[in-house]
């Protein structure tokens, strides 16, 4: 008999507080904490931690082409060992290149982007990535509203 999947990544009660003093590498806890008050300012939203390593904020409805349709945060970022993985709009590389070019050092993915260190980074050009996720994701511009992938 088949049993269907459930998303790993959903919101828990687990403490986003707890969670960012556990970082071990003091330069990336406190890049953490200075992100976390950064996408808290710019949602309006409180963290919350989605699955075990992820603070998202806020949340909005994606469906697959497949019909298949989950919950994910607006905007969240994870603390990893190399670097932070901040999760934004799919497809936000081609729809923002000079963004991208302002923000300074960085890797991208699909809907990650990758940062070592937040004082490498220009924080307005950060800023304006990440309010434009958001407003993507509330339908307020015209975009895909593809999930971010985990």
């Amino acid at each position: 008999m088949a049993t269907s999947k459930q998303p790993v990544t959903v919101p828990t009660d687990a403490s986003v507080d707890e969670f960012l003093a556990a970082v071990p590498d003091e330069r990336r806890r406190a890049d953490a904490l200075r992100l976390c008050g950064i996408l808290r300012d710019i949602t309006g939203e409180p963290p919350v931690m989605w699955g075990p390593s992820i603070v998202g904020f806020g949340s909005y409805r994606y469906t697959y082409e497949s019909g298949r349709t989950g919950d994910w945060p607006l905007v969240g970022f994870s603390p990893r060992k190399q670097q932070l993985v901040v999760y934004l709009v799919g497809g936000y590389e081609e729809r923002y290149p000079a963004l991208l070019t302002r923000l300074g050092p960085h890797k991208t993915g699909k809907g990650c982007l990758y940062l070592k260190r937040l004082d490498n980074v220009d924080e307005g050009a950060l800023r304006e990535l990440v309010e434009r996720t958001v407003r993507v994701h509330k339908g307020v511009d015209r975009a895909s509203h593809d999930r971010q992938g985990d």
